[in-house]
């Protein structure tokens, strides 16, 4: 296991302290690589690279779930961004236009009455 590939933090619990390894989003990607080969078994890499088996098994649904996403145009994606956000502005418009009638209304300073 090369410890290049991972860094330890101390999770303080009430009781115990464990030590935790995070691992680098490159050195999950080439394990994945690795079981999708299926040239080693998921036990032999996880003792290779001391990673739980069941850790394995996480990374390679991770990686399979946003495998599609790698080859949806840019565009595509930014235009999904940009209309999710614009309905957002409009509902908040929308909030701050009902939240302004109803001050200027108990406040009396309502531009119809004038």
């Amino acid at each position: 296991m090369d410890p290049k590939n991972w860094t330890e933090k101390s999770e303080k619990k009430s009781y115990n302290s464990e030590m935790r390894k995070h691992y680098s989003a490159s050195f999950k990607a080439k394990v994945v690589q690795e079981m999708l080969k299926e040239e080693k078994s998921v036990g032999q890499l996880s003792a290779e690279h001391g990673v739980s088996a069941k850790q394995l098994g996480r990374w390679k649904t991770i990686a399979l779930e946003n495998l599609p996403r790698l080859f949806e145009p840019e565009t595509e994606k930014l235009q999904q961004e940009h209309e999710q956000k614009l309905t957002e502005l409009y509902a908040e418009i929308g909030r701050l236009t009902t939240q302004l009638t109803w001050l200027k209304k108990k406040s009396g300073l309502n531009s119809e009455s004038r």
